[in-house]
Order: structure tokens, then sequence, then C-alpha cells
């Protein structure tokens, strides 16, 4: 079991490794709640161009998706070789982009990320997760978090956290053609 709870965390590591490498500081008080249709493909567009590179080991490009406040507090280069590091961890295989929730400059995707883990032990894995996002100037910018940086968005945002409340990841491993759910950590604290 403590080998299935470490594959998961490195796992969710790996798969959050954005956001879970870097937290941006604040996302800001948020604008009017109407999502254009139009920000909501920009956004799916986003993250399924983010995956792609991720998967595709294009860490370097990837870099450039961060937020300008997370590029501020990481060099490129340690980005990149901390990435790269995890590299023989995993393959990712897909993604599954969910509902899109979009206010003015920040948005969050539901989103299920499959992929084959081989170390410390083999098996295909899935992390059920939000993104966040965060537009600056013009694009959108992955902003996934750590607890941290969700914590400060919701505080930041109240009316974005009663509207679309955020979830915390889910992971799990398949055995015997069914998925378990494998702890990440704690439980979050509300």
């Amino acid at each position: 079991m403590k080998t299935i709870i470490l594959l998961s965390v490195r796992a969710g590591l790996v798969i959050l490794g954005v956001g879970l490498l870097l937290g941006i500081k604040s996302f800001g008080a948020p604008p009017a709640l109407s999502p254009v249709p139009s920000d909501q493909s920009e956004v799916r567009n986003a993250v399924q161009h983010i995956f792609n590179q991720l998967k595709a080991g294009e860490y370097a490009a990837l870099y450039d998706s961060l937020p300008s406040s997370s590029r501020s507090r990481i060099s490129r280069d340690r980005f990149v070789t901390a990435l790269q590091r995890t590299r023989d961890l995993y393959q990712l295989d897909r993604i599954e982009i969910g509902a899109v929730r979009v206010a003015g400059d920040l948005a969050v995707v539901d989103t299920v990320m499959y992929g084959h883990i081989s170390k410390p032990i083999e098996g295909d894995g899935k992390l059920v997760v939000q993104q966040y996002l965060i537009k600056e100037n013009g694009s959108w910018r992955v902003a996934t978090g750590d607890r941290a940086t969700t914590d400060r968005f919701l505080k930041n945002n109240p009316t974005f956290a009663r509207k679309f409340p955020i979830k915390r990841p889910r992971s799990f491993i398949k055995q015997n053609g069914s998925w378990i759910e494998v702890p990440l950590g704690a439980p979050p604290k509300r």
C-alpha cells in the first residue's frame, strides 16, 4: 500500500507538474461571471495544447504557458530540469476536458488525465483535477497550483468560489479492470 501511495503521489505531482512546481500569488478580483462562448473554446484549446506539450516533453515551450508571476519565481532551466527528471516515471496518454467555467480573465476546467506509470511499479493511472487558468496579454496561461494557491484564489474570488466550488484532485490506479482511488495527501480543510 505504501508503494501505491508513493506511486499516486508521484503520478499526481508529475501530471500536475506545472502547477505543483509553482503557485501564483493572487488572481485578483473577478469580473462579471458571464462566459463568452469563444472564451470557453479558447480555454479548452489552451488546456489541450498545454497537455500536448507536457505529453510530448516540450517543457521549454510549456514554460511559456505559465503566468508571468510564476515565470518570475522559477527559471526556464530549473523548470525544464525538474520535469525532465520525471520523464521515465510515466507516459501520458490522453486528457478528457469536461466543464469549462470562465469569469473574465479567470477559468477553471474539469479534466481527467490518463497515463501509464512505469516506476516504482507499472500500471495505468488517472488523475481527476481542475485546471486553473488566467488570461494574460490575450493568452490563457496555466495557473494550476497547490493548496495555498487554491485557498488564495477562493479568498480573493468569493463570488467565483460560490458559483464554481473547487474540487480536490483525485488519483486512481487500475487494478483488476477497476479504478481504485489512491489518496494524494491529507483531505482538504474547509
